[in-house]
């Protein structure tokens, strides 16, 4: 799958390092994404999410599981 957001489709980017000497090689920038609980028509799912749509509101963080007593 690779690391993509599933909020905003934020994706890995291809470009260059370029040296002093001005030589090329390949690189890719990936972005911040995280794997997070989030509510989703009102069920907990796990998403992967970047970190600017988690810090601009965009996605509902769900409450963490805990242990209830049987």
């Amino acid at each position: 799958m690779g690391k993509f957001c599933e909020i905003c489709e934020k994706g890995t980017l291809n470009g260059n390092n370029v040296s002093h000497s001005n030589r090329k090689t390949h690189r890719t920038w990936a972005p911040n994404v995280q794997s997070v609980r989030v509510v989703v028509n009102g069920s907990a799912k796990r998403m992967n999410v970047c970190t600017r749509c988690l810090r601009s509101g965009n996605v509902m963080r769900a409450l963490p599981k805990t242990h209830e007593e049987a």
